[in-house]
């Protein structure tokens, strides 16, 4: 090792001033010099265009942790309480788990709530969503999603990675992979999970897979600073810090003079300078204190109820005014209470859930419609599952229901969403789809498509093959997009 590499390393292990110490990888997503192959799958394609145009430049993905119950928020079945108390008719075209579950002794399980009709598009929604409903023509629904496992774990990831198993890129890295970010000074992919805990698999829900690290999602802390290891210690001053980032970047320039195809020292290189400025945007952007008394109340930050999503969601509203590409937006912790999987008394968790979301979420959509941000904006609601029409064993006085991969129900809404429009449709049941299932890989080609991106363009060549979100190809659902 020659003596300017050897004080070059000796220098960096002692350049411990708060940033120096932030991992490269998504930190720099927007300042990687990297070849096109490797920074973007659109070969032949400027790699910050999109494969065509669309309204919606920034994406804010709401995911409900543990299965929302679909007949009990947006999936209107009346027939479930005429049938209360009794076992479902026999099925020959249902298959798999739901069919073992049939097998055992079972009960329907009748919606506790009333559903009314909102909006032009008449659609029946739950009464525990009185403030989301009020955004129902802007809304566009999916019914009868299918994932390939009815258990939380692999679910999570089939829904938020496109694959059930661990290790492959999450839909945000795909979309900041293909787009790219607006803000130097900020990552272009952010997470901010619930406050009271990770979700099911952790970081896998944002991770990278095998894309290049720079598109890994950005965790921000709850409370405090928002990125670890982001403050400058005391001690450092911004004049002290900036000639320690000047050396730090002279050493790196003189190891790149015989390593110029290192894309990875590259990214290290601007993962200093991203860093530094980051200590600057980044406790702006998550400081609310400036926010006007109307807007807290819009996002429900006064309340103890709706604070906790209702500062998520705020948060995403500044994002996007920061130009930050995508956000990932997490409520509800592994599983248990504080998760929408309500095994038992599905009345008392969907009224608990619900309350927490339902008005910050529809603040999010007020917000930015005011602002004129909605129609660059595509927001996604979605959870891992739907749940079934029954508890399995005896009624009893508070009933659940358990695991649903067959009716799965997510919206979307902004950038070129058709508002009122519908995709796929459940039995009366609400079991499963009445016509054939719609794979999760068409909602994420349809997501891709809503973003300007195409799923078959969007590849990355990994193990001597190309590998897209929808791994085997997705159909766009047309009819939901203006």
């Amino acid at each position: 090792m020659n003596s300017l590499s050897s004080d070059r390393r000796r220098f960096l292990s002692r350049a411990f001033n708060g940033a120096g110490m932030l991992g490269l990888g998504h930190l720099c997503a927007d300042d990687l010099l990297a070849n096109d192959e490797i920074r973007n799958p659109v070969r032949g394609s400027n790699p910050a265009r999109p494969h065509f145009v669309r309204k919606a430049k920034h994406c804010i993905f709401l995911f409900m942790q543990g299965g929302v119950s679909q007949m009990d928020s947006f999936d209107y079945k009346p027939v479930l309480n005429q049938m209360h108390g009794k076992p479902l008719p026999r099925n020959p075209a249902v298959t798999g788990e739901l069919e073992g579950r049939m097998a055992f002794e079972h009960a329907i399980v009748g919606s506790p709530f009333k559903f009314q009709q909102y909006g032009e598009s008449g659609r029946h929604i739950s009464e525990l969503l009185p403030h989301l409903a009020q955004h129902v023509d802007e809304m566009a629904f999916v019914h009868g999603i299918k994932t390939d496992n009815q258990n939380h774990g692999p679910s999570t990831l089939h829904v938020t990675t496109g694959s059930q198993f661990p290790g492959s890129p999450s839909v945000g890295s795909w979309i900041n992979y293909g787009l790219g970010s607006e803000n130097r000074n900020m990552p272009g992919y952010i997470v901010v999970q619930d406050p009271r805990g990770a979700p099911v698999n952790g970081a896998a829900v944002w991770g990278n897979g095998y894309l290049p690290a720079t598109h890994q999602g950005t965790l921000l802390r709850p409370t405090g600073t928002p990125i670890p290891n982001l403050a400058r210690p005391e001690h450092i001053s911004p004049s002290q810090q900036r000639r320690e980032f000047d050396a730090i970047q002279a050493l790196n320039q003189e190891h790149m003079k015989t390593r110029a195809d290192n894309s990875v020292l590259e990214a290290r290189i601007k993962a200093y300078e991203l860093a530094f400025r980051m200590q600057t945007a980044a406790p702006a952007l998550v400081n609310l204190n400036d926010e006007p008394k109307h807007i807290r109340e819009l996002y429900g930050l006064d309340n103890e109820v709706t604070r906790n999503f209702g500062r998520q969601c705020l948060l995403a509203r500044r994002f996007v005014e920061a130009g930050v590409r995508y956000s990932l937006l997490v409520h509800g912790v592994q599983i248990g209470r504080d998760s929408w999987d309500d095994h038992g008394n599905v009345e008392a968790g969907m009224k608990k859930h619900c309350r927490e979301v339902d008005l910050p979420v529809a603040g999010l959509l007020a917000d930015l419609k005011q602002r004129g941000l909605l129609e660059e904006t595509l927001v996604v609601w979605a959870s891992e599952m739907g749940r079934t029409p029954f508890i399995n064993g005896k009624l009893g006085k508070t009933p659940g229901r358990e695991h649903n991969s067959q009716a799965l129900t997510m919206w979307m809404a902004g950038g070129n969403v058709k508002g009122g429009a519908t995709c796929g449709e459940t039995d009366e049941f609400s079991l499963r789809s009445i016509d054939a299932p719609i794979p999760i890989r068409d909602v994420h080609a349809t997501i891709l498509s809503l973003m300007g991106l195409d799923d078959e363009e969007l590849r990355f060549l990994h193990a001597g093959r190309w590998r897209q979100l929808t791994d085997i190809g997705g159909s766009v659902l047309d009819n939901l997009i203006a």
